[in-house]
């Protein structure tokens, strides 16, 4: 059994997509010194998690959905996790 959603909840939540992709090309006009990345990727991980739960239909998804993607942020995590460990520590041989 499938959820249909109405469309005004694809409008609403493209709109809200729209007006945080102003917001993101509005914050990189104003110099927030090293926030400006930060910034930057919260609002990317917003537009992120909203297409990811409405478009990708996670939200209406069976348990075993949500585990699954569940799953592929922890291991992307990981990833980064060791990433981060490789490319922060490489200065400190000669």
């Amino acid at each position: 059994m499938s959820h249909v959603a109405p469309r005004r909840l694809y409008y609403g939540i493209f709109g809200v997509l729209i007006v945080l992709t102003a917001v993101t090309v509005a914050v990189a006009e104003v110099d927030l010194g090293p926030l400006n990345a930060i910034v930057a990727l919260v609002i990317a991980v917003t537009k992120a998690v909203l297409v990811i739960l409405f478009f990708m239909h996670v939200w209406y998804g069976t348990r075993l959905t949500k585990i699954v993607v569940t799953a592929g942020v922890f291991w992307l995590g990981i990833l980064i996790v060791l990433t981060m460990g490789d490319y922060l520590t490489r200065g400190w041989l000669p």
